[in-house]
């Protein structure tokens, strides 16, 4: 019998008693005498309140498939199926237990660096603060510059930046639009009223056709230099990096909460039955099982769940470089708070050039007035208007980054975290640790003979207690995906 150990010594009924219903030597595990069945019936009634399919006393149990009797029992083929359903559920319950402070840990990071809250089912439930922070701190930082050194044009470019920003929150949630279009979008709508208030101050606002013309000579010209250019490059490689480190955050979510609902076997359910109820059929309502037994179930129950612990730790690793790396132009913080520099400066580049565009404007666009004076708001004092913006600027990457290190560091610890779930629930199920005096599937043994209990489903072959096909397409899915994010 597998893992069945010595029959009790006649000294140690005494304590098998204690764990449930009395038991006879002759035939230890059956339940005996009209009342014997009377504890049962009260504690499955506490799992199905109303049921009355417990017998009034102790049955052949011919139709059990699971909790077979060596004699006879207080179990009925409807309980073990009852049995089956709450050991299943069991399962589930203390599944979701495991995985709660890791999942609460990848969920409240990805509502701080996403601006998304996330329900317990995982799926996103709303929107929050998150790196919209930082959007709208880049945000109003532009909006300063240009209220500061550009009155006579704030308002117009309030509409062309809020637009820019709109399209980068957009893009780092996973929108096709591209980075190169935004920002020659930008510049694009902003010449016009760049040419209209500082080349030509006073000159009346460009007709339609000449705000087209004014577009076009943009890229033309280059009338901004190579600041577009390297904004594109700034903005598009810190983007990317975000996207990337939100998609893996996101993944993170999604495998726990798979593993959190998974639909376990037929083969894990009558295991699970055995483990934990087929010793209430025999009247032994407290036996507990053995370790080693409840080991060997549930790494049969879980060898798919195993198979994840290789790419989980990689996806970790993964995760960790990629933080390491985001620094620089690969910082979104960095680089989106210091988009008011570079667009200050494209614009006094501009303005210093305001000569040769003016005679090249003439010739593509047709003679304008030149400008009579220059602009009022010409800059004196844009080193100190970026000194005062860095020191904001420097505390929220380092708050952000922190987080980033932070929430690496705490995933570190987890990740034997599939791994280490049979063991996690069977010390969380009042598994008897030493493996003496314990249920083994069929009866309380003095001694549990260890099986094969090895991680994976390949190594479960030589499992006697659950057998085990192979990963369920589910699984074999999210590994699919966590070998995905780990090539990226």
């Amino acid at each position: 019998m597998s893992g069945s150990g010595g029959a009790l010594p006649p000294l140690l009924l005494l304590l098998v008693a204690l764990l449930g219903a009395p038991l006879d030597a002759p035939a230890a595990g059956q339940p005996v005498g009209e009342d014997a069945c009377r504890p049962v019936r009260a504690a499955f009634q506490v799992l199905q309140p109303g049921a009355k399919w417990v017998p009034e006393s102790p049955v052949p149990g011919s139709d059990l498939q699971v909790c077979i009797p060596k004699g006879s029992t207080c179990c009925s083929r409807k309980m073990e199926e009852k049995y089956q359903a709450t050991a299943r559920l069991n399962l589930e319950q203390v599944l979701q237990s495991a995985s709660m402070e890791l999942k609460f840990l990848v969920i409240q990071n990805a509502a701080v660096f996403q601006g998304k809250r996330w329900g317990w089912s995982g799926h996103a439930v709303g929107g929050g603060e998150a790196f919209e922070i930082v959007v709208r701190h880049a945000r109003n930082f532009t909006n300063s510059m240009f209220r500061t050194h550009y009155q006579n044009m704030g308002p117009r470019a309030l509409k062309f930046v809020g637009e820019l920003f709109t399209d980068v929150s957009l893009y780092i949630l996973g929108s096709d639009i591209s980075v190169n279009d935004m920002i020659n979008e930008f510049f694009d709508s902003l010449f016009p009223l760049v040419y209209s208030h500082l080349i030509n101050p006073g000159f009346p606002d460009p007709s339609v056709e000449m705000t087209e013309c004014l577009r076009a000579a943009r890229r033309d010209l280059r009338v901004f230099g190579n600041y577009p250019k390297m904004m594109m490059t700034q903005v598009s490689k810190s983007l990317q990096a975000t996207r990337v480190f939100l998609q893996a955050l996101n993944l993170g979510i999604e495998v726990i909460n798979t593993t959190d609902h998974l639909k376990f076997s037929k083969d894990c359910g009558r295991g699970l039955l055995k483990m934990w109820y087929c010793s209430h059929c025999q009247g032994l309502l407290l036996a507990k099982p053995c370790a080693t037994y409840c080991g060997a179930v549930m790494h049969g129950c879980l060898a798919g769940v195993g198979e994840i612990d290789k790419h989980w730790q990689e996806y970790i690793g993964s995760l960790e470089g990629l933080t390491k790396g985001m620094h620089g132009i690969y910082d979104m913080e960095h680089v989106l708070l210091n988009l008011f520099s570079l667009v200050r400066e494209a614009i006094v580049y501009v303005q210093k050039n305001d000569g040769k565009l003016s005679t090249a404007i003439g010739r593509l666009c047709g003679h304008a007035q030149q400008r009579q004076y220059r602009s009022a708001n010409y800059p004196e004092d844009l080193f100190l208007d970026k000194k005062v913006l860095k020191v904001t600027h420097t505390e929220q990457e380092e708050t952000l980054s922190s987080r980033r290190r932070e929430l690496i560091t705490k995933l570190k610890s987890h990740s034997s975290f599939y791994s280490s779930l049979p063991e996690y629930i069977c010390s969380h199920s009042s598994a008897v640790q030493n493996d003496t005096l314990c249920w083994n599937g069929q009866e309380v043994v003095e001694r549990y003979s260890p099986q094969n209990t090895r991680n994976g489903a390949k190594p479960q072959s030589g499992n006697h207690e659950v057998k085990m096909k192979g990963p369920e397409p589910v699984i074999s899915q999210i590994i699919d995906k966590l070998k995905h994010i780990n090539q990226v």
